[in-house]
């Protein structure tokens, strides 16, 4: 008897959420990530990061002070209003993104990974071209059509944001591991430390609305303004 198996007819018609999340949350998605530090580059080169105790550190704040209550927090009222379909909401949710990006940089990054998330979308058949047409009224941030992906999964909205914050950390780790520089031993204690915040990161994003968000970091604002001049830089942001 042939026990061979074809892959292609055998495939299930969809992709349990789960491994959906996975697949956001890696590094490997072709959306530019690996390619922006977030202001740590700066802080490097400034000495308030200067090894892994200090990465840690400086990571788990950030996590804390800007993706808790800014980009987690907007990043879930995204994924409801996509799945609400409510382009309205989405419209003053996507001007709130643009509004809070304080540097040059910033916004950068968070354009072009939006419309890398919105190319590797269409290229995955994953968005039709009613969907495409919404998304090109506005500038697709990085937020926007990554809760666009999410909204498609089939998860819960906590484990949305727990695949995102991950998948954040692990990005952060490895720009810490080139930049400052440190050993892998060192990025996978960071990381430990980072899943560790998650959970109570994400519960917080939760209860955020619109008159609790917030994007106030002026320190990492300044640092990612004097990392547009900075003398050597490994990474765009």
């Amino acid at each position: 008897m042939d026990m061979s198996t074809d892959v292609t007819s055998a495939a299930q018609p969809f992709t349990p959420a789960l491994i959906q999340l996975i697949w956001l949350a890696s590094p490997a998605l072709p959306i530019g990530g690996f390619s922006y530090s977030e202001g740590l580059e700066a802080a490097i080169d400034h000495g308030f990061v200067h090894d892994e105790h200090s990465a840690a550190n400086w990571l788990v704040d950030q996590l804390h002070l800007t993706q808790s209550r800014g980009d987690m927090a907007v990043l879930g009222h995204m994924v409801i209003a996509w799945q609400t379909h409510d382009h309205t909401r989405l419209e003053a949710l996507s001007q709130w993104v643009h509004a809070t990006r304080e540097s040059a940089e910033l916004r950068l990054q968070s354009e072009q990974m939006g419309r890398s998330m919105l190319e590797w979308l269409r290229n995955q058949n994953a968005i039709d071209g009613d969907t495409i047409a919404v998304c090109n009224r506005w500038v697709p941030t990085y937020p926007l059509m990554f809760a666009l992906a999410l909204s498609r999964t089939g998860a819960s909205l906590e484990q949305c944001l727990q695949a995102y914050a991950f998948g954040w950390a692990e990005n952060m780790v490895q720009a810490a591991i080139k930049s400052v520089p440190l050993g892998q031993n060192s990025g996978q204690r960071i990381l430990t430390q980072l899943a560790q915040h998650i959970a109570p990161a994400v519960k917080h994003a939760l209860q955020v609305n619109d008159e609790s968000r917030q994007a106030f970091s002026p320190m990492l604002a300044i640092l990612s303004a004097q990392h547009e001049t900075q003398y050597s830089r490994l990474f765009r942001s």
